[in-house]
């Protein structure tokens, strides 16, 4: 019974560290790339509109590489552009356009009814999208782009893991107390079975 309580305690700590430093790299990656979290050059998008589904929902986080010949992709493949100035969209390519020097992608989200309205040049490419998805979790990283957000995530898991430490002494101090009187009982015990010992 003591082992099983000794490893609960010891992976409930696991998970609340791990979950801390997630959260920490989570939140200075995402204000290190001004909103984007990076991870060994990939980047964290959220999805925003549901226009991609089911290939990932609203709320979700994927993964995109960017970089490469932004020339090279063939229809079926999602790529991450940018539609208008402050507008980013990940599409799947329906048609590659040749236009002399210039290679055009024709989009459209997976569940639109028709194409996006104007083909993307490749230059306009950001990242290709990788197929990994986490559903949901986009809302903790839009979250953790405020500043009340990113102070909540780190002060969280450290909460957690204060009151997780003060119960863990505190069970340690009973066990400890518990163990005391037991030994004192028994002294007393042995006290009165050998009286000689208290002369």
């Amino acid at each position: 019974m003591k082992a099983a309580k000794l490893w609960a305690n010891r992976i409930i700590s696991g998970i609340l560290f791990i979950s801390l430093i997630i959260l920490t790299v989570l939140v200075i990656s995402t204000k290190a790339s001004g909103g984007e979290p990076q991870f060994f050059g990939y980047q964290l998008k959220m999805v925003l509109s549901g226009s991609m589904e089911p290939e990932f929902k609203t709320g979700s986080i994927i993964a995109v590489k960017p970089g490469g010949d932004m020339t090279r992709f063939q229809p079926g493949d999602i790529i991450t552009f940018m539609h208008e100035r402050d507008l980013i969209v990940t599409h799947r390519i329906e048609e590659v356009i040749h236009s002399g020097d210039h290679v055009l992608y024709r989009t459209k989200g997976d569940s639109n009814a028709s194409p996006d309205t104007n083909p993307v040049l490749s230059e306009n490419v950001l990242a290709e999208y990788t197929g990994f998805t986490i559903p949901y979790i986009g809302y903790v990283a839009n979250f953790a782009q405020s500043k009340e957000g990113g102070a909540l995530l780190l002060i969280i898991p450290g909460l957690f893991m204060l009151f997780h430490a003060a119960a863990t002494i505190s069970q340690g101090i009973t066990e400890l107390e518990k163990g005391k009187k037991e030994q004192d009982h028994s002294e007393k015990q042995n006290d009165m079975e050998d009286p000689l010992k208290s002369t």
